[in-house]
C-alpha cells in the first residue's frame, strides 16, 4: 500500500512540476507586464478615458472605452470605484458599461498569461472581450438611456486610494509587483495542483467525450463550472491546458473564460450593489448568453482547428 501511495505521489509530482515549468515563465512575465502598466501607464489610461468626455464621439466612443478597459490593470473592486469617479464627472453610461465589462473580463496580466494556451486562444480572448464590452455599451445605450432611473448606482463607492506612491520609481514598481505576486501566486499553485490531479486521475476519453463529442452539453458545463472554479483568472489556465489537451474545443474554453471571469463569486456582491436586483439579473443573463454564443461561434467557424469556414453563416 505504501509503495502504491509513493508511486501515485511521484506521478502527481511529475505532472505538477511539468505544468509548473511550462506556466511559470508566462506567469512571471505577465506579472511584470501588469506592474509596468499599473505603475507607468494606469493614470495615463484613465486620463485618456476622462478626456473622451469633451468629445462628440457618440457610439464610436464605445470602441476606445472597451480598449481602455482591457488595458486597465485593475481588478473588479478597483474598476468599480474608478467608474464611480467617471460617473460623477458625467461620463455617459454606455461608455461606462463598455469600460467596466471589458475591464472585468480582461487585463494585461491575464491576456499575456493566456498566451500559454496558444496564439489563437490569445487572439480570441482579446477579440471577444473587446466585442462584449461594446455590446454591453450598445445595450445600455438603446434600452436605458431614456429612462429616468440610471443603470448604475455608484453612491456606495468612492474612488480608491492610489497605492503606487513611493517616490523611488524602482521601489514603486517592486512593491506593485510583490502585491501582484501575493494576489495571484497562491491561486496559481491551486490551479496547477487541480490540473495535475486532473491529469493523473481523470480518464482522457471521458473528457474527450464531454468536451468533444457532446459539445453542446460541454459548453453548458463550461459556463456553469466556470463560476465556482474562478477564484483567479490565471489559476484556471493550467486547468484549461489540461482540458484542451483532452479534447475540449477552443469555443468551450472561451465560454469558460468569459462566464467564469464575469461571474466570479468574490465579485458578484460588489456588482450587485452598483446594479440593483433587476439590473443584476440582466448582467447574469447577458454573460450566460454571450459566453455560450461566443463559444458556439468560435466552434462554428472552426477557429480551434485553424480552418475558418465563413459559409457556416449561410445555413
Amino acid at each position: 500500500m505504501l509503495e502504491l501511495l509513493r508511486w501515485e505521489f511521484s506521478l502527481f509530482a511529475f505532472y505538477f512540476l511539468h505544468l509548473l515549468s511550462i506556466i511559470t515563465g508566462y506567469w512571471v512575465l505577465g506579472m511584470v507586464l501588469g506592474s509596468l502598466v499599473s505603475v507607468f501607464g494606469k493614470n495615463k489610461l484613465h486620463s485618456m478615458f476622462d478626456a473622451m468626455r469633451g468629445k462628440e464621439l457618440g457610439l464610436f466612443g464605445l470602441i476606445p472605452a472597451s480598449l481602455i478597459g482591457i488595458a486597465s490593470p485593475i481588478c473588479t473592486y478597483g474598476t468599480i470605484p474608478i467608474a464611480a469617479a467617471f460617473a460623477k464627472k458625467g461620463m455617459p453610461e454606455d461608455w461606462l458599461a463598455a469600460f467596466m465589462v471589458s475591464s472585468i473580463l480582461l487585463n494585461p496580466q491575464l491576456l499575456f498569461f493566456t498566451t500559454v494556451l496558444g496564439r489563437t486562444a490569445f487572439v480570441m480572448r482579446f477579440v471577444f472581450c473587446f466585442l462584449l464590452g461594446i455590446t454591453a455599451g450598445l445595450l445600455v445605450y438603446f434600452f436605458f438611456r431614456k429612462r429616468d432611473r440610471k443603470f448604475f448606482n455608484f453612491k456606495k463607492f468612492d474612488e480608491i486610494q492610489n497605492r503606487d506612491t513611493d517616490p523611488n520609481i524602482i521601489l514603486r514598481f517592486l512593491k506593485n509587483l510583490w502585491r501582484n505576486v501575493k494576489a495571484t501566486g497562491p491561486a496559481l499553485l491551486i490551479g496547477i495542483t487541480l490540473a495535475a490531479l486532473f491529469e493523473r486521475f481523470i480518464p482522457t476519453d471521458a473528457m474527450a467525450d464531454l468536451f468533444g463529442r457532446y459539445q453542446a452539453f460541454g459548453r453548458l458545463m463550461a459556463a456553469s463550472i466556470g463560476v465556482p472554479l474562478y477564484i483567479c483568472g490565471g489559476a484556471t489556465i493550467p486547468l484549461l491546458m489540461s482540458w484542451l489537451a483532452s479534447g475540449m474545443s477552443l469555443g468551450i474554453a472561451i465560454t469558460f473564460m468569459i462566464a467564469g471571469q464575469a461571474m466570479k463569486i468574490i465579485n458578484l456582491g460588489a456588482i450587485k450593489i452598483i446594479l440593483g436586483k433587476k439590473h443584476f439579473l440582466f448582467y447574469i443573463l447577458f454573460f450566460v448568453l454571450t459566453s455560450f454564443l461566443s463559444g458556439l461561434l468560435v466552434d462554428a467557424i472552426g477557429i480551434d482547428r485553424g480552418v475558418i469556414r465563413p459559409w457556416v453563416f449561410l445555413y
